[in-house]
């Protein structure tokens, strides 16, 4: 066989269609209605955001107030602490081995001699077994103390019964008595 009759011839490729170009152009046809704007919702907008102005200057001026309020307790808390520092310095003054001392020699207290003990088992009384008598040995503001600088300007209570007011102020003044207590302890003004 030949080359030739076996070769098939090539097909001609059908031609695409011609398309018309499409028109853009439309006529115009009667305008479309629009719609009016819904009020409603514009104030429903307008009355959102201005609460939420109003919330913001709210919680503004209430962290604003609450900070006045915290200054104002951390500065009566600082003079409390001042207070209670200087009452604390004045209670160990008048807790001191000598203030007590001074106090049970103006008082007419005495050192006792020897100690006694009771055995409860009999009732017997080991050591001496009266009372102490006369002056007393100790004094605590002579030659041989040592001064307490918490005592300075601290006066020793020592009230007896013949100084005592009837209307059982112990003779203390009014200048005596600690000032009235009504909002709050006093304290001293340091500006």
């Amino acid at each position: 066989m030949s080359l030739n009759a076996t070769a098939r011839k090539p097909q001609a490729l059908p031609e695409a269609p011609v398309r018309e170009p499409r028109r853009r152009l439309q006529p115009v046809t009667a305008p479309a209605v629009r719609r009016k704007p819904k009020l409603a919702y514009a104030l429903m907008a307008v009355a959102g955001a201005m609460a939420i102005g109003a919330v913001q200057i709210g919680l503004s001026l209430a962290i604003t107030q609450d900070s006045f309020t915290l200054a104002s307790l951390s500065s009566q808390q600082h003079e409390l602490d001042l207070q209670t520092n200087a009452l604390q310095e004045d209670l160990t003054g008048i807790s001191s081995p000598q203030s007590l001392a001074t106090g049970a020699a103006a008082l007419g207290m005495v050192v006792a001699g020897s100690p006694a003990y009771l055995r409860l088992s009999d009732g017997a009384v080991f050591g001496q077994g009266t009372g102490a008598v006369g002056t007393s040995t100790v004094d605590p503001n002579g030659a041989g103390a040592v001064s307490n600088a918490l005592l300075n300007d601290v006066p020793v209570n020592a009230s007896t019964e013949d100084d005592a007011a009837p209307d059982g102020t112990a003779g203390q003044t009014a200048q005596d008595l600690p000032p009235a207590i009504t909002d709050g302890l006093p304290s001293p003004s340091t500006r």
